[in-house]
């Protein structure tokens, strides 16, 4: 009888630790991302497609393609446009919506100079996309790996004190270096920085780690791996012109995602195993 009861108990404890369990690892929520129907792009006239074009998603859609935001697109003669504007703007951007290889990084951001465009991933999946503007010729965007640092809602520019920078994340901190929402001309315009509509701004400076500092002088954790890769054709024609004929032309593929990750890789999860393992109380 009391052998009974005892394997009645165990049963009991280990149905409650299953379920329990099972209500802390949650299935990941899969994204689901509408496809339009084709995708082909032409041009139209700023004022006159913004005249006629009030919806606040395709107007997203508009900008992001043309690399721009709501005040420099009105300052555009012709602007490119999708034909088919019902699907997500993942699909009109050419960043890749799985990458395989990245299933271990837990989360990674990419600026990608040519394409001028940024892409977050979490475990391999594509979570958010957007344009952005880089830095100029004179003052180019140094490409490689980094770690994101600090923060702040607000900021004033090291460059020129009248700049007020909103949503600033730095990313190499002796360069001061880092993305915030500032305007985006249509091309690569700053003084080596990221930047970026102030709504992406806002959702990488919440998405993204800090740093986290043992004291002044030393790192104890790092924060979330930024990787900024390729060369923007200056003295050219904007790459993204080029989708009225191609308009897979920008695409990156997962193969490039992988070889622009796979020598940073181990420095990479290294740093997010110390990020995990760190203890609660720091």
């Amino acid at each position: 009888m009391q052998k009974t009861i005892l394997i009645v108990i165990l049963l009991v404890l280990f149905c409650s630790c299953k379920q329990k369990n099972q209500e802390i690892m949650e299935p990941k929520k899969t994204i689901i991302r509408k496809q339009p129907k084709t995708i082909s792009f032409h041009f139209e006239k700023s004022k006159e497609w913004l005249a006629k074009n009030t919806d606040s998603t395709k107007i997203r859609i508009a900008l992001a393609i043309n690399r721009t935001d709501k005040n420099n697109i009105t300052k555009m003669d012709s602007i490119l446009i999708p034909s088919d504007l019902t699907g997500d703007l993942a699909f009109y951007l050419p960043f890749p919506l799985e990458v395989p290889y990245l299933k271990s990084i837990t989360k990674i951001i990419y600026f990608s100079y040519p394409t001028q465009t940024f892409a977050a991933y979490e475990n391999g999946e594509l979570i958010y996309t957007g344009p952005t503007n880089m830095g100029r010729k004179k003052d180019p965007t140094p490409t490689g790996l980094f770690y994101t640092n600090w923060k702040a809602e607000k900021t004033t520019s090291t460059f020129n004190d009248e700049w007020d920078l909103y949503w600033n994340f730095n990313i190499a901190n002796k360069l001061g270096i880092g993305w915030h929402q500032y305007q985006l001309p249509g091309y690569p315009a700053s003084h080596s920085c990221l930047r970026l509509q102030e709504k992406d701004a806002k959702y990488l400076y919440n998405w993204a780690d800090q740093w986290i500092l043992k004291n002044d002088e030393n790192i104890l954790v790092k924060g979330t791996p930024v990787i900024v890769f390729g060369a923007y054709p200056f003295g050219e024609s904007k790459p993204w012109l080029q989708l009225v004929q191609s308009p897979k032309a920008l695409n990156i593929s997962a193969d490039e995602i992988e070889q622009a990750t796979k020598s940073y890789l181990n420095g990479i999860l290294s740093e997010q195993k110390k990020r995990e393992n760190r203890p609660s109380k720091e």
